[in-house]
């Protein structure tokens, strides 16, 4: 029977090199206090055993544990999971947090709480002792959670808040969500919709407030009323058709609705089927968000596309920063979306009616 090779310790690498553990720590780590000479041998025997680092060896030197930990909400993660309705959120986030975090040497760690209990506070204490995270990334809508926010803040945890312009401390980004619905919107309005709806998103999250007030810009600019025209949801299937029926049961019905989410947004494609309306000949829709499903369907959405990864990207980019005692930005980042257009939008049937 073959031997196992014994895996290489930092231990192996101090003994090859002649030096202490916390020597190898101080180079694995990229410290400036160490030699260039040193530093040079240490990474010899790195090279020539093999040795991968790991997060207790990092760890020794006692300043960083080289975790960034990224809190999502519990209840919606997990009924996202199982409906497997290809909302994607979640993968977004970690590719583009563990893909950073990698490039800087650190792992990102992700955990599920809920923001409306009661536990909160004590779940969040619990994780930050277990694990002793350098940094936090929060989303929404635990961005615009001021207890978490005091308590990272009174922890000295450098934290970013995704989705969130709220007074406060942490790193504050956004995917300009006022401004890509105001940029869906003008798409419609160039194309000679007239009568755009809008379903919205929940408003415990900041952003479903955003996104409606660039829809509502959108419609004031071009002298059209938005009155009538608004519908919330809470992001979900059943929300999207219950306001879509709303909708589409008007006297005067809109020729194009901007949902806030993919599934509200296929909510609405159902219903227009079920009307016996034509997408995009009798109804337009542009969906928010750019999930998998929104390629999919018949026909394919036209969708404002979130840049999720890149977002979560950059919040390890600067919480990193931070935890260097680098200086970070005083105002919101904003990380923009796009527009990604298919084949669920067209001119109304009756443009020429409304002069176009």
């Amino acid at each position: 029977m073959a031997r196992r090779r014994q895996a290489v310790t930092i231990k192996h690498v101090a003994a090859d090199a002649g030096v202490s553990l916390q020597t190898v720590s101080r180079v694995i780590n990229k410290e400036p206090n160490v030699r260039p000479q040193m530093a040079r041998r240490v990474q010899d025997s790195i090279d020539r055993l093999g040795y991968v680092p790991s997060i207790a060896a990092q760890r020794m030197s006692g300043s960083r544990s080289y975790i960034i930990l990224a809190l999502n909400d519990r209840e919606r993660t997990i009924s996202d999971w199982r409906e497997r309705q290809g909302a994607d959120w979640v993968d977004q986030m970690l590719l583009g947090g563990m893909l950073k975090c990698a490039e800087h040497g650190y792992r990102l760690m992700f955990e599920l709480v809920d923001t409306h209990s009661d536990h909160v506070e004590r779940e969040l204490r619990g994780a930050i002792a277990a694990l002793q995270p350098d940094g936090v990334v929060l989303t929404p809508p635990h961005s615009d959670n001021r207890l978490i926010a005091d308590l990272l803040e009174q922890n000295r945890i450098p934290f970013a808040r995704i989705g969130s312009l709220a007074a406060g401390p942490g790193i504050a980004l956004t995917m300009d969500d006022a401004g890509s619905s105001r940029l869906a919107t003008d798409h419609l309005i160039e194309l000679g919709h007239r009568r755009i709806a809008f379903i919205a998103g929940p408003p415990e999250y900041s952003l479903s407030g955003w996104r409606v007030d660039g829809w509502r810009a959108a419609m004031g600019a071009a002298g059209l009323s938005a009155d009538g025209l608004l519908e919330t949801g809470d992001f979900g299937f059943a929300s999207g058709e219950r306001a879509a029926r709303k909708l589409l049961g008007l006297g005067d019905r809109p020729t194009a609705i901007l949902a806030s989410s993919d599934k509200m947004t296929l909510a609405a494609l159902e219903v227009a089927r079920a009307l016996d309306l034509e997408v995009p000949g009798d109804l337009s829709l542009i969906s928010f968000d750019n999930t998998p499903i929104a390629r999919f369907t018949h026909p394919p959405l036209s969708a404002v596309d979130q840049p999720v990864a890149r977002t979560v990207a950059r919040a390890v980019e600067l919480i990193i920063a931070a935890q260097k005692g680098q200086d970070t930005p005083r105002e919101p980042v904003v990380v923009p979306a796009a527009l990604v257009l298919r084949s669920s939008t067209a001119p109304p049937r009756d443009a020429d009616i409304h002069g176009n």
